[in-house]
Formats: structure tokens, C-alpha cells, sequence
């Protein structure tokens, strides 16, 4: 069995997804916000995305930290058994208990120990352990330990490849957390969503790159393009903000996201557009038909939530057609579901 973790209140939602996507697969809620699953996880066959899982725990199993001291050595002395000799690695410990800072200083001083006990006996692995969280590579393995008390929790230990080929629903961010990204100069607070759009792809925006932001006003995701270095066309029938509408790497289109076709293909699609669902999903899987771009960053913007369901059939269609494919309601999402990837 493995843990899903996602916000209490997506909770339902991530039931009816697990429903539709695995039926006859047990599925339970352990509380709000934490789903016990029997999906098959292997190292051979990635899952599609789950959009209201913020992260998965592989088989996690129960382990007791009776001090900070022995919890250390216990966990140094598993993950010696268990992780490839040279291989590097990445670890979270997280806190899932309590309120405030107490779980998360508890945290803290276990990662010291674990670093401390793997600096006196196990150095090696010391020296591949990934300081930061970064994008996984076929050769990182993921070690999780999430605390439900102070002195007990569950160890998830997913060896490489593991993390790599399910890294739409196994999140290289602690609990797949992201801190929404701040910058008063942007034209409007949804530049956070194209940036950490970009760190969960592991890809960003580049130099010289071509993009078309579709739905551009007032303009903050061709703001984060612009910062990039890349050339825009942005679509629109409102102007962009008068910086934007002067920088020589802009071109404005007036007109309609939906009829937009550009001349050649184009490094990057951006569209956070209001339009009803269907629409934006249409438009999307238009774009990666007619192959008019390498990557995408697509909002889906939804009132209510009559319409999740939808999403489905744009994981079915996409998931064929691309290298990388994440659908995910982001840090910085209201409600919504952002897709974003890289075609085949």
C-alpha cells in the first residue's frame, strides 16, 4: 500500500479520481488528507497524473524514534542496507502531527543526527545525498520520513528509478509543497503560477526561446518570459501593461486566444486564459495535435467542481503524446488544475 498526501478539503477529489482512474483498486481515507492506496506503483510502468495528490509515500512502512539519538541510527543503519552504492539521493523529513513549529524543530534535529551518525560510520552516502530539492534524475533514489508523533512516523524508502519514472505523482519538493513565488513588480500575483509551473517541470524558460502567451492581459506570465530572455507573442484583446507593451521582445496580438495560430512552431505555449474548461482543454490538445510547440503551461480554470471529471480525458490524450506531463492543482492554484510538459 502506499500514502497519498493532498489539502484536507481535496480529499473527496482525490477519492473520485483514484476511483475512476483504478477502479477495483482499494482506496481509504486515513484522515483528511492523507488516502492509503493499493495503485500499482512500479519502476516499469508510470502512473498518469494525480490531480489532487500533492505527493506519494511507496510503501511506507511504521518506524519508531524512542530518541532522537537511536531514531537516527536506526534510520542510518536502513538506509545503508538499502540505498545504491554511489547512487545519489534525496531525503525529506517532515512533520504530519500538531500545530505550529514544535514538529517541525523535532524534524530539524533529526535531520542533524541522521547527518551527524552518517558523517561518523556512512560518509559515502553523505556525499551523494542532493542538498536541495531538484527535478530526479533515472539514477535518484528518495528517502521519506514523515513524523504522526514525536517518537513515531512511517519510512518511505523509493529506490532509483522509482522517483524518475513516477515523478508526476512523487514530488522531489518536501509533502509537494511549493511556496507560491512573490515579486511586486509583476504585473499581477499569477506569474507564480507559470514560475512554479517551471520547477515542478525541471525546465524553464530560456534565452532566445520563442513563446506565445495566449490571453496575455495584463501580461505577468510574459513578464516571467521577458525576465527569461525569451521573444513573445502575446494574444489578447485587452493591451498589455504599458512596460510590457514597449519591450522591444514583445509582439501584441489583438485578438482571440482560441483563433491564434502562429506562423511556425514555438518553444513555449502559455495560456492562463478565463474560458470554461472544455475550452482550454480543446485548445491545448489542438496546440499538441498540430505539434505548434515543445513545451506548454495551460491553466484550467473551473467554477464549482462538477467539471473535474473532465480532466481525465486530457490525461488520456496527452499522456501518449509527451516526454513529461504533469496536471496538478499547484501551490499557487485557486480553482483550478494547471497542465504543463514537454511533447515527444
Amino acid at each position: 500500500m502506499h500514502r497519498l498526501l493532498c489539502p484536507e478539503d481535496w480529499t473527496p477529489h482525490l477519492l473520485q479520481e483514484l476511483e475512476r482512474s483504478f477502479p477495483g483498486t482499494a482506496h481509504t481515507m486515513i484522515r483528511p488528507g492523507r488516502v492509503e492506496t493499493a495503485v500499482p506503483c512500479r519502476p516499469d510502468d508510470p502512473l498518469p497524473p494525480l490531480v489532487f495528490a500533492r505527493q506519494m509515500l511507496p510503501a511506507p512502512h511504521f518506524f519508531e524514534f524512542p530518541s532522537i539519538r537511536l531514531g537516527a541510527e536506526r534510520l542510518a543503519g536502513l538506509l545503508a542496507e538499502v540505498l545504491p552504492e554511489g547512487h545519489p539521493w534525496q531525503l525529506h523529513v517532515e512533520s504530519d502531527y500538531g500545530s505550529g513549529r514544535a514538529g517541525q524543530h523535532r524534524c530539524q534535529l533529526i535531520r542533524e543526527a541522521l547527518d551527524e551518525r552518517l558523517t561518523r560510520t556512512r560518509r559515502h552516502l553523505l556525499r551523494h545525498r542532493r542538498k536541495e530539492a531538484a527535478p530526479f534524475t533515472p539514477e535518484d533514489s528518495l528517502v521519506q520520513v514523515l513524523l504522526d508523533a514525536p517518537d513515531q512516523g512511517w519510512v518511505s524508502v523509493a529506490l532509483a528509478p522509482l522517483p524518475y519514472v513516477q515523478r508526476c505523482v512523487i514530488s522531489p519538493f518536501p509533502l509537494g509543497e511549493i511556496e507560491p513565488a512573490s515579486d511586486k513588480t509583476a504585473p499581477s500575483r499569477a506569474f507564480a503560477k507559470l514560475i512554479e509551473a517551471e520547477c515542478r517541470l525541471g525546465r524553464k524558460i530560456a534565452a532566445g526561446e520563442t513563446c506565445v502567451d495566449l490571453g496575455a492581459c495584463p501580461g505577468s506570465w510574459t513578464y516571467v518570459a521577458v525576465k527569461r530572455g525569451a521573444t513573445v507573442i502575446a494574444v489578447d484583446r485587452s493591451p498589455l501593461r504599458a512596460d510590457l507593451w514597449c519591450e522591444p521582445r514583445v509582439t501584441f496580438h489583438s485578438g482571440d486566444a482560441f483563433s491564434f495560430i502562429p506562423d511556425r512552431r514555438v518553444d513555449w505555449l502559455l495560456c492562463d486564459v478565463i474560458a470554461a474548461p472544455e475550452r482550454s482543454m480543446k485548445l491545448l490538445l489542438d496546440w499538441a495535435v498540430e505539434r505548434r510547440m515543445r513545451h506548454f503551461v495551460v491553466t484550467i480554470k473551473f467554477r464549482g467542481d462538477a467539471a473535474y471529471p473532465q480532466l481525465d480525458f486530457l490525461k488520456q490524450r496527452l499522456l501518449p503524446v509527451c516526454t513529461d506531463f504533469f496536471l496538478s492543482r499547484l501551490n499557487a492554484n485557486k480553482n483550478e488544475a494547471c497542465a504543463f510538459g514537454t511533447l515527444r
